[in-house]
């Protein structure tokens, strides 16, 4: 009888906003699906961006009032998260979402004097964590309880990053807060890469940041980089990720090809027994 294993819980984090990390959340999540992995992403931004960009569907409450149900829901009332994931069209149910909306942003404030606030969503999460291969937490741009309860709950860490000056500044904060929760909280917490997003190989500043980069994070940058594109901005729009909006584009080849990375990025990391079951 095969085992089956625990979900890879991965979160995407940046406090500074503006760097792709939805976008990445979206379709690195739906790529790795496509590979025929079950996926869900937890959208713990209350922009609910990932919500809307993956269809904007939500579950409703069992009472018949039509409410919707959300990750709020959960981590302040209870609900199962089973009641609340839902299904993305269109990728053969390998792709679910744990929504979100602006109500989430009370969570910070309603958790504020509650024993062990951090690990909420590690608990919230555990029941389904066999159902899935890999957990997506989209986190919020911002280094608040709502960051540090997806970096108690996750394996590892992805950091997408602008390629820019001020993109630089901002990371030894965020290295420095991961640090702390794998000090405090979580001591299985690695971070997997960094990846370079908005990228124009043209520019000086790009080809600079990528180098320090590189040279601070030792082999943890993606070799896969995510260009500026105009179809991967234009796709949550229509509640879709870019490689069901228009596969063909630069910005969806860009995340496949990131996911096959990621995919076998993972392979290697696992223990030689592990490898040879998957």
């Amino acid at each position: 009888m095969e085992q089956k294993r625990k979900a890879k819980m991965v979160a995407l984090a940046n406090q500074k906003g503006g760097v792709g990390k939805t976008t990445t959340a979206i379709n690195l999540a739906a790529s790795v699906a496509a590979l025929g992995k079950r996926v869900l992403v937890v959208d713990s931004d209350p922009q609910g961006n990932a919500s809307s960009g993956l269809g904007g569907v939500y579950a409703q409450a069992e009472d018949g009032s039509g409410e919707e149900r959300h990750l709020y829901h959960c981590l302040l009332e209870d609900v199962a998260a089973t009641e609340v994931i839902v299904t993305v069209p269109d990728l053969k149910g390998k792709l679910r979402l744990l929504p979100s909306s602006i109500d989430l942003i009370g969570v910070e404030v309603e958790l504020m004097e509650a024993r062990k606030r951090e690990r909420y969503l590690e608990n919230l999460l555990q029941p389904v964590l066999y159902d899935y291969d890999y957990i997506f937490v989209d986190c919020p741009p911002s280094l608040g309880l709502l960051t540090i309860n997806a970096l108690t709950a996750a394996d590892s860490v992805i950091i997408p990053m602008q390629c820019e000056y001020f993109a630089l500044e901002g990371l030894s904060q965020l290295i420095r807060t991961i640090r702390l929760v794998k000090n405090s909280y979580n001591n299985r917490l690695i971070i997997d890469g960094v990846l370079l997003t908005m990228y124009d190989g043209r520019t000086r500043l790009t080809q600079q940041v990528a180098v320090e980069v590189n040279e601070h994070f030792k082999g943890r940058l993606y070799k896969t980089v995510i260009p500026r594109n105009i179809r991967l901005s234009e796709a949550p729009s229509y509640g879709k990720p870019a490689i069901l909006y228009d596969r063909r584009s630069s910005g969806a080849v860009s995340y496949l090809q990131l996911a096959r990375e990621f995919l076998r990025q993972q392979q290697n990391n696992m223990p030689a027994h592990a490898r040879q079951e998957a």
